[in-house]
This record gives structure tokens, C-alpha cells and sequence, in this order.
């Protein structure tokens, strides 16, 4: 396969990915009167760079002409088959929708992406389905979006059909072969041949209004709908800016003219189905670089994804947290080769702890470790950057612009050096809501001083140069004899012992303290260690209250594909296992 890109080697690291904006501390970006549409903006980079290639999966190369056909395609017979907007923008509150929704049933396959800009093309909003939801997970997700088409992977055909007869309002379902041979549902139309005998669809109508839905994990409660208006989207979690003028894009011309200075190579290794490898995704090919998908698709297989980044040249790498970086060390240290052409792995959904940012370091000859930090409802809000030269760090974000700390209350923004906990919060292009839910939109999105925040749900603090220490979800801290604990801080410090392969924390029911701070861990291979020796770790990374109270060993740390702890099932443990 030919090797023909190139890139500039002068590129600052903010210009290609927006959660390093170390030099864009609280400054503020000029707003433009110009928005944009996603579906428009790539289809003129590939306009401008008809030679570059968007896609690469298992060898295949697909070029931007050629991507955006088909999406434009998958646009048009969306639109025929009575898939659009119904209502405006103008017409609607934060929490309401005017599309047509279509949910994404697939694995990270081309047609994910391909689903959903031709969804955009078609003036509908795509929506990410987990695709281990068992069947009450999936019918309420798919009611609670009244979801009007599903596109699906041929393996998954089976689970979708069991749960058809509850879910009235679908009208159309698109499946995608794959490797399992599953046969056509009953109703159903392969995808090829639905794009068959449509023209691309002209795009002229797509709106910035248009929206983007992103279901959250629910990994503390049932996942809920973020509503984001697709010009907002582009700039508050694609980082669409002109990063050397500070500036928000005028036109799209000079969307793709931003993209002149050369292309890259990116790979997420996260399932499509979460938000951090769709926004790694679509910035990438906004700003006309290619996007290289894992050879294995249904999975998270370190070793496949090494290969895959040696045999594609790939410079970056996306990944979420510990539970994926782990695994990438035990391959290097079962025989994988380290890719030559790696420059900078990216951590995005989850903080990276920060021995194994060390580790990662170490095994792979230097490269900068990016940890950013976020939330479906505020895009990328801080960064955490560790080079060669550094020693690694976890906890604390240089913010990017619009992030800010508001007090308990959430009426007023805290000043820096102040003690006080309060909320991670961001303001300017955010969501409009929660869809179906007028309530959680309100607390949520408060307005403050006039201003507009975003406050999903973090506690932290602003430390006296600006950084943000980012202490946890509060839907997660554990208040025991009085004091307020974190989970993710209790949950570094397990981590950090040499024996611990992975670790969640949680609460449980305790007649002295109320509540007590419990981890539940898996070790490193046949390691043994006792409850006493972990714990006793602990207190040399935090104060001797936040230490765990008891350690339950399992033989594996539930995690969502993308990642996140499961903490409802941790309390379950926590509780089913405890010998008092």
C-alpha cells in the first residue's frame, strides 16, 4: 500500500488536537457570525483535497470523494424513506427534538460514521446504542429516543428483533453484513442496497441547528440523551477554531483551507459508541486527516491494534483511561512491537493513572501522553499533558477556554486560590439539554451572572495558577462519618500499588461511619497481597480517612466497551462479598 501522506512537522499541538490548549488559558475566542454543519464541512474538504484518504480499515483505503458519496447516498435514502426534520429549531425548547432519530447499532465499522453524517444529510440525528445493552436496556433506550430507524450490524439483528414487537415507532431498519452471516431481518434491507439507485443528496439545506445525540454511559443511572446543535458541536467538543487567530471559523472554505498545512494519521481504539472516539473521529476528518479503524471490530484487542497502528503509520492514538492502557503494556511485554510512527497517545473518557502514564512513557520510547478531561454535556473542558521530560501527573487540567469552577450553590463562578469544592463546569457553545427531560436540562445548564454553564456533575477546585483539580463525580462520592470522599481519588491511590491491576471504589452501608469507602480490585496475575498491605498503600497518597475500609478481590473489574466503571454492579460486590 502506497504511504503518500505527509504532515508538517512544525505543526503546534494545539492546532491539530483541541484538548492541548496550554496557550489558550482563559482567553477568550472570538464568536463568529458564520455556523456550521458537519455533513457540509467534510463534504468541502473533500472538495478542496479530493486525493486524501478519509478511511482506512484492515488495509482498505477509502478517499474523502468517496466518503462523502456515500454519505450524501445514505442521505438520500434516508430522506425518500420519510427519515428528516420535522420541526425547526426555533420552534423548540433545550430539551426537544425536530428529527427523526436513528439509532446506531454497530460496531466500529466505516458505516458507523458513514451513518452518521448521512444522517445529517437527511436533516435526522443519529443516536450510539451500547451494544451489550441485554433486552430491557435496549427497548428503553430505543423508547425513551423514539427512535424512528435503527442501523445494525448483522450480529446484533437478533438481539433488535426480540425487542420489535415493544418498539412500535420503527419504521425502518438497515442492517450491516458482517461476520457472523446473520440473515436479513424480516422487513429489513441491506445497507448497499439501500443506497442503491439514490444520487447523493445536495446538502445546501443541512442547518447548523441540526442536532447530535449522544447517550450517555448510565454507568450510575439509565442513560439519558445530550442534545447538542451541530454548529455548537463542531466548535465545543470538535475544537473547530482557528487556533492561530483565536478565532471561530468564518466560512468553510477556510475550513478546508485549515487543512492545507498536511495530513495525519488517528486511531481510536474505542468503540464508536462513545462519545470520545466519535469526537476523535469526525475532528480528524474535519480537519482532513485519516482516520484508521482497528482490524477487529466488536472488541477492544490491544494487540490487533498495535499491528494495525505499526502496519498504517498511525501518529496518534485515542484510548480511555487505565482499562485500556493496560492492556496495550501486556501486549508490548508479550512480544508486540512498539509502532514506529507513534507520536502521542490520547486519553479521552477517562483519567489515565499516573504511574502507567510513566509506564506508557517508558514502553513506547517517549511519546507525549495527552489526558483530557470532559463530559458528553461539555466537551473537552482541560488537558494534562506529560512529555518525555516530564514527570507525569494525574488529577490536575490546564482548563480550555470557557472552563471554570462554580460554588455548591452554582450562583456564582469561584475565584482561583479559593478552598472551596464546588462544580467543573464550561460555558459557551454547550448543549441545549437533556432529551425528554426539562427538568434535568434546568439543572444542568444554570445560568449564572447572564452566563449559560454547563455543570454535569464533577467536583473541583481552582487551584492558585489556574489549574483545575478535578476531585470526581459527585454521583459517586462516598459520605462517610462526615466527610465527603471521592471515588476517583480513592480509586488512583488503589491503583498505584504495584499488586493492583485495576480498581473501582464505591460505598456501602456501615453502622459506625454511615457509609464506608470499599475497593474492589483485580490483581496483577497470580500476585498475592493482603486487604491490610493495600490499604496501608493507600495512605501514602491520601489522607488516612479517604483510605478503603475494606478490599474485595475479584477476578475482573466490570467496565462498560468504552471503559467506564460499572458502579452499580461494584456496589453489588461490595455488599453480596463483605464478611462483617
Amino acid at each position: 500500500m502506497s504511504k503518500s501522506y505527509c504532515y508538517n512537522k512544525y505543526f503546534q499541538w494545539q492546532e491539530i488536537y483541541p484538548a492541548f490548549q496550554g496557550l489558550l488559558l482563559f482567553r477568550l475566542v472570538t464568536v463568529s457570525s458564520v455556523e456550521f454543519n458537519l455533513a457540509r464541512a467534510i463534504a468541502v474538504v473533500a472538495e478542496t483535497h479530493p486525493q486524501r484518504t478519509a478511511l482506512i480499515h484492515r488495509g482498505t483505503e477509502v478517499l474523502f470523494p468517496e466518503f462523502v458519496d456515500r454519505y450524501r447516498r445514505l442521505g438520500s435514502a434516508l430522506d425518500a424513506a420519510g427519515i428528516s426534520c420535522r420541526r425547526e429549531r426555533p420552534e423548540l425548547a433545550g430539551h426537544e427534538s425536530g428529527q427523526d432519530h436513528i439509532a446506531l447499532y454497530l460496531n466500529n465499522e466505516i458505516e458507523y460514521l458513514e451513518g452518521m453524517l448521512g444522517g445529517w444529510a437527511a436533516r435526522a440525528a443519529t443516536f450510539n446504542v451500547n451494544h451489550r445493552y441485554i433486552a430491557d436496556e435496549l427497548c428503553y433506550l430505543l423508547t425513551d429516543s423514539n427512535a424512528k430507524a435503527v442501523i445494525v450490524n448483522s450480529a446484533y439483528a437478533p438481539n433488535l428483533a426480540d425487542v420489535l414487537p415493544q418498539l412500535p415507532n420503527i419504521e425502518l431498519i438497515v442492517q450491516v453484513p458482517d461476520e457472523s452471516d446473520n440473515e436479513l431481518l424480516t422487513g429489513a434491507i441491506f445497507y448497499n442496497d439501500f443506497l442503491q439507485n439514490h444520487e447523493p443528496r445536495n446538502l445546501d439545506d443541512c442547518s447548523p441547528d441540526d442536532l447530535y445525540v449522544l447517550y450517555t454511559g448510565g454507568t450510575t443511572g439509565m442513560p439519558k440523551g445530550v442534545l447538542w446543535r451541530n454548529a455548537d458541536f463542531f466548535v465545543g467538543a470538535l475544537g473547530g477554531l482557528n487556533r492561530k487567530e483565536n478565532r471561530e471559523y468564518v466560512s468553510y472554505a477556510e475550513i478546508a483551507k485549515a487543512a492545507d498545512r498536511g495530513t495525519l494519521r488517528w486511531m481510536t481504539s474505542a468503540p464508536f459508541m462513545h462519545g470520545a472516539a466519535q469526537w476523535i473521529a469526525l475532528q480528524a476528518l474535519s480537519m482532513g486527516h485519516t482516520v484508521v479503524l482497528p482490524d477487529l471490530t466488536d472488541r477492544y484487542d490491544a494487540a490487533s491494534v498495535l499491528k494495525a497502528c505499526e502496519r498504517e503509520d498511525v501518529e496518534f492514538l485515542q484510548i480511555v483511561g487505565d482499562a485500556f492502557a493496560r492492556p496495550l503494556l501486556d501486549a508490548l511485554k508479550s512480544g508486540e512491537t512498539v509502532p514506529t510512527s507513534l507520536r502521542s497517545i490520547i486519553s479521552g473518557g477517562a483519567v489515565l493513572n499516573s504511574e502507567l502514564k510513566e509506564e506508557l512513557k517508558e514502553q513506547f520510547n517517549g511519546v507525549t501522553i495527552r489526558d483530557s478531561i470532559g463530559s458528553s454535556e461539555t466537551g473537552v473542558q482541560g488537558s494534562n499533558v506529560s512529555t518525555k521530560e516530564e514527570k507525569a501527573s494525574t488529577g490536575d487540567f490546564e482548563p480550555a477556554s470557557g472552563s471554570a469552577v462554580v460554588n455548591s450553590q452554582m450562583d456564582a463562578v469561584v475565584e482561583a486560590g479559593s478552598e472551596e469544592i464546588g462544580w467543573f463546569a464550561m460555558s459557551g457553545r454547550v448543549p441545549l439539554g437533556y432529551l425528554n427531560d426539562s427538568e434535568k436540562t434546568r439543572q444542568t445548564f444554570p445560568v449564572i451572572d447572564g452566563v449559560r454553564f454547563s455543570v454535569p456533575g464533577d467536583r473541583a477546585r481552582l487551584l492558585e495558577d489556574g489549574r483545575i483539580q478535578v476531585l470526581g463525580r459527585d454521583s459517586v462520592t462516598i459520605n462517610s462519618g462526615g466527610e465527603k470522599i471521592f471515588a476517583e481519588e480513592v480509586e488512583n491511590a488503589v491503583k498505584t500499588h504495584p499488586a493492583v491491576y485495576d480498581a473501582v471504589v464505591c460505598g456501602r452501608s456501615s453502622p459506625r461511619w454511615g457509609s464506608e469507602v470499599v475497593a474492589i480490585v483485580q490483581l496483577v496475575g497470580q500476585a498475592q497481597v493482603l486487604e491490610s498491605d493495600i490499604i496501608e498503600h493507600c495512605g501514602k497518597h491520601i489522607a488516612r480517612y479517604k483510605r478503603p475500609k475494606a478490599v474485595v478481590k475479584v477476578d475482573e473489574i466490570k467496565r462498560s466497551p468504552a471503559g467506564k466503571p460499572d458502579y452499580r454492579w461494584a456496589q453489588t460486590v461490595a455488599q453480596e462479598l463483605r464478611t462483617d
